[in-house]
C-alpha cells in the first residue's frame, strides 16, 4: 500500500474527471498529477533524499493536497504543522523531527523569519502565497514551472509516510509515526463504511494538518470523487459552499456542527440556501451531545450522519457508527451514542488495570489493534512502551463494550473526576446539562476539594438572549444523574479554550485550580 496509488488509478481510469475545486476554479486529475509530479521534482532537485521530513504551514488549499501526494511521491516523510501552535512549539516540532523544507502561505508569513532564524536544520523555505516571494524563499509556482514531473517512488507499507504531532497542551508535543499502511488501512475502512463514495464532492473544512481530514482525503482518492477546498471554517462559508458546490459530504467537530447550526438559526439569509446536496455528515473528534445531533438532524434530514471515534495514534479510525444506527428506534437502545463498533481490519477491546479483557458492561480502557496502529512515538521510546504494549494501543479512554460490540466512550480516563471515591465520567455530566434549553456549551472538569479531593465544576456558556442560573443548572442535573455526579459549583463564561478543530482544552481549565496542588493527571 502507498498513499499515491488512489491518484495513480484515477489518472488512469478518469483523467478528465475534476480532482479538485478551490477558490471557484476546478483541476483535473491530469493537471493535478502533473503539478504533483513536478513539485516532487522540485523537491529532489532542492536535496530532498529519501527519508528526509518536509512541513507544511498553511491553512488550507489546492496546494496542501498536492503537499500531501508530492512528498512521499518524492520519496520523503510528511510533517504537517498545527497552524495553531506558538512559533516556539512550531519550532520544537520541526527540530525535533530534524525536517529539512519549509512550506508557508501568505497566512504565516509573519512566523516565517523567527522560524528560519531559530529552526536548527531547516535548509529550505518554499512561499506558497500568491503575493511577492519573500527574500530568502523560493517561490512554489516557479518550482513546479521549472522542474520537470518525476517518477512516483511509491514510498510504501511499514515505511514511514509522516510525523503528526499531537497535543501540545501538556508540554512539548508528541511525534505521532504513521506508515503508509497505517493510514491506507484506516482510509479503506472509510471507504468499506459507505463513506467517501465515487464521484463524491467532499467539503475539505477541517484543517488538513489534523488527521481526520487527511484520511477523508486519502479515503475520496481510493474511491475517486471531487475535492472541494476551504482555507478555513466559517460557518456563513461552509453554508454556502454546500449549496454552490452541491457538495454531498462534509467531516465535521461538533463544535463546528453547533456553530453551523446557530449560524443558520440567527443569520435570516443563510436559511434559505439549498442543502439538500448534503447525503452524509461525518462528526468526530469530540463527545457529540444528544441534543445537538438531534438538532443537526432536524436542520440536514436528507443526509446520513456517520461518527468516527479513534485517535491520531489510530491513523485515526477505530470504531465507526453508520447512518442505519441514528434512528429512534437506536436512540431508545442507547446505540445511537455510542462509538460504534470496530472499523474494518481493527480488534477492539476494554481492559482493566491488568490488562485483562472486562466482561460487557463494564468500564474499562479501550484498547485497539490493527494496521492501522502507528508505529510508535518520534524519538520516544519509553512514551511509545507505555501505550503500545502486547500488540495494543492503550487509547487513554475509557468506556465499555454492549453484547453487540458497540463502544461507548465514557470519558478521557484524565479527565475522569474522583470524588469520595466515586468515580464520575464528565461527558454524563456534560451530557445532562446540555440538555437545558438555556446552555450552548459545556465543560466539566474536577476541581480540587479537602474533603472528597475533587468536586465537579461545571463551565458554561449560555445561548444567546437566555438566562440561567447556578442553581437551575445543578436542579436540572438532579432530575437526570445521580445526586453526587452533578456539578458542586458553576461558572459562566463567554467563550471556552479550544483547540484547532474545537476540541475543548480542559487542561486549560483545570490549570489554574491546581496551580501549586499536585493532581495525578495534567
Amino acid at each position: 500500500m502507498y498513499i499515491t496509488q488512489g491518484l495513480h488509478r484515477h489518472l488512469q481510469r478518469c483523467p478528465n474527471a475534476t480532482a479538485i475545486r478551490y477558490q471557484g476554479r476546478g483541476i483535473t486529475y491530469a493537471e493535478f498529477g502533473d503539478r504533483v509530479a513536478r513539485l516532487a521534482g522540485a523537491l529532489k532537485g532542492l536535496g530532498v533524499t529519501s527519508g528526509d521530513r518536509v512541513a507544511m504551514l498553511s491553512l488550507n488549499s489546492l496546494r496542501y493536497i498536492e503537499y500531501y501526494q508530492a512528498v512521499p511521491w518524492a520519496d520523503a516523510v510528511l510533517n504537517p504543522v498545527n497552524t495553531r501552535w506558538s512559533v516556539t512549539e512550531i519550532i520544537y516540532s520541526l527540530d525535533d523531527s530534524g525536517t529539512t523544507v519549509l512550506i508557508v502561505d501568505d497566512n504565516f508569513l509573519a512566523h516565517a523569519s523567527k522560524i528560519i532564524e531559530t529552526a536548527k536544520t531547516l535548509r529550505v523555505v518554499i512561499y506558497a502565497g500568491d503575493g511577492e516571494t519573500p527574500t530568502g524563499m523560493l517561490n512554489y509556482e516557479a518550482l513546479i514551472a521549472e522542474y520537470a514531473p518525476v517518477e512516483d517512488a511509491r514510498r510504501g507499507g511499514d515505511e514511514l509516510l509522516g510525523i503528526f504531532y499531537t497535543g501540545g497542551t501538556t508540554g512539548f508535543p508528541k511525534g505521532v509515526m504513521l506508515s503508509h499502511t497505517n493510514v491506507c488501512v484506516s482510509s479503506m475502512a472509510i471507504v468499506m463504511s459507505g463513506s467517501c463514495r465515487p464521484h463524491e464532492r467532499f467539503l475539505h473544512a477541517m484543517p488538513m494538518f489534523h488527521l481526520a481530514d487527511f484520511a477523508a482525503m486519502t479515503a475520496l482518492f481510493i474511491s475517486g470523487g471531487t475535492h472541494v477546498v476551504l482555507p478555513s471554517f466559517l460557518p456563513q462559508t461552509v453554508l454556502e459552499t454546500i449549496a454552490t458546490e452541491r457538495v454531498s459530504e462534509i467531516l465535521l467537530a461538533p463544535t463546528m456542527i453547533q456553530m453551523l447550526l446557530d449560524w443558520r438559526t440567527n443569520i435570516p439569509d443563510t436559511t434559505s440556501l439549498d442543502l439538500s446536496s448534503l447525503q452524509t455528515l461525518g462528526y468526530g473528534a469530540s463527545p457529540i451531545t444528544p441534543v445537538l445531533l438531534d438538532r443537526a438532524r432536524d436542520t440536514f434530514p436528507s443526509a446520513g450522519f456517520r461518527q468516527g471515534y479513534g485517535m491520531t495514534e489510530l491513523a485515526p479510525i477505530a470504531t465507526l457508527l453508520l447512518p442505519e444506527y441514528h434512528s429512534a428506534e437506536h436512540h431508545q437502545s442507547g446505540k445511537m451514542h455510542s462509538a460504534g463498533q470496530p472499523a474494518a481490519c481493527v480488534e477492539v477491546r476494554i481492559v482493566d488495570t491488568e490488562d485483562r479483557e472486562v466482561p460487557r458492561g463494564t468500564v474499562g480502557e479501550i484498547a485497539v489493534r490493527g494496521a492501522n496502529v502507528m508505529l510508535g512515538y518520534w524519538n520516544k521510546p519509553e512514551a511509545t512502551a507505555e501505550v503500545l504494549r502486547n500488540g495494543w494501543m492503550h487509547t487513554g479512554d475509557g468506556g465499555y463494550m454492549d453484547d453487540d460490540g458497540f463502544v461507548h466512550v465514557c470519558d478521557r480516563l484524565k479527565d475522569m473526576i474522583v470524588s469520595g471515591g466515586e468515580n464520575i465520567y464528565s461527558a454524563e455530566v456534560e451530557t445532562a446539562i446540555a440538555s437545558h434549553p438555556a446552555v450552548a456549551q459545556v465543560a466539566v472538569i474536577g476541581i480540587p476539594c479537602d474533603k472528597w479531593g475533587e468536586t465537579v465544576h461545571a463551565v458554561i456558556i449560555r445561548k444567546s438572549g437566555t438566562t440561567v442560573t447556578d442553581e437551575q443548572v445543578v436542579s436540572h442535573c438532579r432530575d437526570r444523574i445521580a445526586g453526587y455526579k452533578c456539578p458542586r459549583s458553576v461558572e459562566f463564561r463567554d467563550s471556552l479554550p479550544v483547540s484547532s478543530i474545537g476540541k475543548v482544552l480542559k487542561t486549560d481549565l483545570r490549570a489554574p485550580f491546581w496551580e501549586g496542588r499536585k493532581r495525578g493527571v495534567a
